[in-house]
């Protein structure tokens, strides 16, 4: 039991740290790479090292009748994601950009209520309103107000962009597996970005160091990592307490921005962003309580 409860505490603190490193490792690769080039660039990393790992565990590949819906989902949760969010964080700092990612879980909520018809609560309107006024005052306070605005609503199209391959993944990671399902959807991703091959060698050739490293570093770790290490802790514990530990994730990358970057956020857009956070913390955190309080009550009903 202690070994199992140390490996947990492990995997909760590899997803939180490389999760949250990813936002200033971005910031550091758009000082010489374009947003599409680190985008493609990060995927291709990641691809060729998940390549390494299938052929060595013998993983099965999709089937022929899968593979639209999984290049969907993977263009869906990793190219337009990683395009959308390195184009953001051109005008919004790492840190901002953490907090305004947070709100994936909302929109995810939403689709789910949309598409599969899961009850949207009172909660959770409650705490989707209180995380959008955090969003707007983030926009306050984030610098030049035109640019900033434009990258934060990129942001949340990446949010939202992702929160559609979460909501749609279900069917295929009961099928596959949770390690299979997100290599296939890595390498889905990848495929469409090949369309910014042209031009990337030439910016590794004249980029600096710091910026390749740090891109390299994306593919081989935030890219990958933490998703393995989501897998094996909600294999232990389930889906919905694995994933509410990362709402750490973004207070654990304004502490990396300001170390690594020197980016030290805005009072304004700082309250904003605990707002945001406050808002989704009390939509899961709020109902996972009322689920516990409620089950043996419905349960001593049945019986």
């Amino acid at each position: 039991m202690q070994k199992k409860t140390v490996r947990i505490g492990i995997s909760y603190s590899l997803m939180i740290g490389l999760w949250a490193s990813a936002f200033p490792g971005i910031r550091a690769g758009l000082e010489s790479y374009t947003p599409e080039h680190l985008a493609l660039f990060r995927l291709l990393i990641g691809s060729m090292a998940l390549l390494v790992f299938a052929v060595l565990t013998h993983m099965r590949l999709p089937d022929m009748k899968d593979i639209p819906a999984i290049l969907s989902l993977g263009f869906l949760g990793f190219a337009l994601y990683h395009i959308l969010l390195n184009i953001g964080e051109k005008t919004v700092s790492a840190g901002t950009a953490s907090l305004l990612v947070t709100m994936t879980p909302i929109f995810s909520a939403m689709l789910s209520r949309l598409f599969f018809g899961e009850h949207f609560g009172l909660y959770k309107w409650i705490g989707s309103i209180i995380s959008l006024l955090g969003v707007s005052i983030i926009s306050f306070g984030a610098g030049n107000y035109t640019n900033s605005v434009n990258g934060i609503l990129l942001i949340l199209l990446a949010a939202f962009s992702e929160s559609i391959y979460f909501v749609f993944q279900a069917r295929y990671i009961k099928k596959y597996g949770f390690i299979p399902f997100v290599t296939f959807t890595i390498w889905g991703g990848t495929i469409p970005m090949l369309v910014f091959l042209p031009g990337l060698g030439e910016e590794f050739l004249n980029a600096s160091m710091n910026s390749t490293l740090s891109i390299v570093y994306l593919g081989l770790l935030p890219t990958v990592v933490p998703y393995f290490a989501l897998a094996y802790v909600t294999s232990l514990v389930g889906a919905s307490e694995a994933t509410i530990s990362l709402y750490l994730t973004p207070a654990v990358a304004l502490a990396i921005s300001w170390v690594w970057l020197g980016e030290v956020p805005a009072f304004i857009a700082l309250t904003g962003g605990m707002v945001t956070v406050a808002g989704v913390c009390f939509t899961y955190l709020t109902v996972n309580k009322m689920i516990k309080i409620l089950n043996p009550y419905f349960l001593s009903k049945k019986q």
